[in-house]
């Protein structure tokens, strides 16, 4: 179960809601996840994200986002690097610069999660 943020200073909802799809989307096309293991948090205005306009030769903008996927270790490399290929096509497509996406992937364990009733249901 991925749990995806994405943070923004100034990009409209509808278009962080394109980029959460876009996002979704590449995790079910690159990852394998299930289409229906959809967890988001969507963040815009109150938030200031802080992105060096040049860090590792990458020119950023004002409209730069930072995308975080929390998910259960174990992916291959190849997958991951598949994963940011994808999202970097279909931000695009979302109306995203891909330059401006900054991706980082935090892994965890089966034990790391509760999807409510105070319950490990992935230690079942």
């Amino acid at each position: 179960m991925p749990l995806v943020r994405i943070d923004s200073t100034d990009a409209p909802l509808d278009l962080l809601e394109r980029l959460g799809q876009a996002v979704h989307d590449a995790l079910v096309e690159a990852i394998g996840i299930p289409t229906d293991d959809h967890f988001q948090v969507l963040s815009s205005g109150a938030s200031r994200v802080i992105a060096d306009p040049g860090y590792v030769g990458v020119s950023r903008d004002e409209h730069a986002v930072i995308v975080q996927v929390v998910l259960r270790s174990g992916r291959t490399v190849e997958q991951k690097k598949a994963f940011y290929a994808a999202v970097a096509a279909k931000a695009s497509a979302a109306g995203v610069e891909p330059r401006n996406v900054t991706i980082v992937l935090i892994e965890n364990e089966l034990e790391d999660w509760s999807f409510g009733e105070g319950i490990a249901q992935y230690l079942r």
